[in-house]
């Protein structure tokens, strides 16, 4: 069945990213083309000559460096210097905005060894908009059942990076079907309903898709009407909002057979078989709450993440990292599975303030709370419980096409931590530098 199943993806991810290839070549090639404009950070925009048809070509590449030091170690530092992102992105639309599309590719190794599939491709999707309010899209793609700030596109980070909240428990993408629309319920006020059906093992760029499916759904409300140029997936208040602009959600998820730690972000990582060495694989179950608002260059973000797991009866051996089967489960073998998964709940809060000469500051919290069996306590990437922030950011544009930010980070690190060069911290804490240099185009 698992075969059938990764075959089955496999095709449908790669007929997707062939139809997002030609479309616009097809149609093009009968109407004829003409430049629309080019804006920096925006892309180029092409249209057809009825204007039935356009296209969109943009990219950004980020430029980061990280420095970790550790309390009372002289030695005990950490210094990379990465290309963290290296985008390009074709978008477009057909038939009078019923059909849009999006490919994007990331040529950076950033993501290797963050427990996400490291592919070049990233979103690859065919949108069908039935009308002005609502579209389903199939391909792969972001999701709204992640916390609020996953929602926010990388290029437009109001910080250097994402909050811990993001790491621990965000999948990123996923492959499957998308239904989003937008109710307008009273005078200024909306409602964004989305519900999504996917199959639950990440983004398609390795392995093979061995899980069940995942289903879930999110409701944003805007009671006082929707945010200027996108300011709902933005982080930094760059239009400097002129009426407050607030939107509140929440979401749920559930995967009723995952292989990986967080329910959707890799495949085939962690494998348990039953007695007939079938797979037997846990269920994993996110609640989200989150909101964002603007005001004249203000902008305050809040969300609060909670997952648990069931853990099937009839597990009989774990697959080793070899592929070897082994039949020992040390606590027990609920305790096992769920040590070996995100499990707990934790919440993250950010705000900025945008100087009209785009000069920015901003600040964030962040806390964890694991779950008395959990990989959070994993001595080496997690146990640490509580982040704090400060940051700077100097835009050169009234966009987010060029950019300087920085930003320090300080984390409490719990009993028996170790820091990125395997050395035991002693419980001394971790701090970190950023920086970051970004250019659109």
């Amino acid at each position: 069945m698992k075969n059938k199943k990764s075959k089955y993806m496999r095709n449908v991810t790669k007929l997707v990213s062939l139809l997002l290839l030609l479309l616009p070549a097809h149609l093009f090639s009968q109407d004829g083309i003409t430049f629309d404009k080019y804006t920096l950070g925006e892309g180029v925009t092409m249209k057809s000559n009825s204007e039935s048809y356009s296209i969109n070509l943009r990219g950004f590449v980020q430029t980061q460096s990280d420095s970790r030091f550790y309390e009372g170690g002289e030695d005990d530092s950490h210094h990379r210097f990465r290309i963290r992102r290296a985008r390009l992105r074709l978008s477009g639309d057909a038939f009078s905005k019923k059909i849009s599309y999006v490919l994007s590719a990331d040529f950076s190794e950033s993501l290797a060894g963050e427990e996400e599939a490291n592919s070049i491709l990233k979103d690859a999707y065919i949108r069908y908009n039935p009308g002005s309010n609502w579209n389903i899209s199939i391909g792969q793609r972001s999701l709204g059942t992640d916390s609020r700030e996953m929602t926010i596109g990388s290029n437009t980070l109001a910080f250097v990076d994402r909050s811990k909240l993001s790491s621990a428990f965000s999948t990123i993408r996923e492959v499957g079907v998308f239904v989003e629309g937008t109710v307008r319920v009273g005078n200024n006020s909306y409602l964004r309903p989305s519900l999504i059906i996917t199959d639950g093992d990440g983004s398609f760029s390795k392995g093979k898709r061995t899980g069940g499916l995942k289903y879930g759904g999110r409701l944003n409300y805007l009671p006082l009407g929707r945010f200027r140029e996108f300011g709902e997936f933005r982080g930094a208040d760059l239009v400097r909002e002129l009426t407050p602009k607030l939107s509140v959600g929440a979401a749920f998820s559930y995967n009723n057979a995952t292989s990986d730690r967080r329910g959707g972000r890799t495949t085939g990582s962690i494998m348990y078989l039953d007695e007939n060495e079938e797979p037997s694989l846990p269920s994993y179950s996110k609640l989200v709450a989150d909101f964002i608002f603007k005001y004249k260059g203000f902008s305050i973000l809040g969300e609060y993440a909670k997952t648990w797991a069931g853990v099937p009866d009839d597990i009989m051996y774990r697959v080793r990292n070899d592929g070897t089967l082994a039949t020992t489960f040390e606590g027990g073998v609920e305790e096992y599975v769920k040590g070996r998964m995100m499990l707990g709940s934790g919440f993250n809060i950010e705000a900025s303030y945008l100087f009209p000469q785009l000069f920015l500051v901003g600040a964030r919290y962040t806390h964890l709370k694991p779950d008395k069996d959990s990989y959070m306590h994993n001595t080496l990437y997690n146990n640490r419980r509580n982040f704090y922030e400060i940051s700077a950011a100097k835009y050169l544009t009234r966009s987010h096409a060029v950019k300087v930010q920085a930003s320090f980070i300080y984390a409490d690190a719990r009993d028996g931590s170790r820091n990125l060069l395997g050395n035991d911290m002693e419980n001394k804490n971790e701090m970190i530098f950023q920086t970051l240099l970004q250019v659109s185009f």
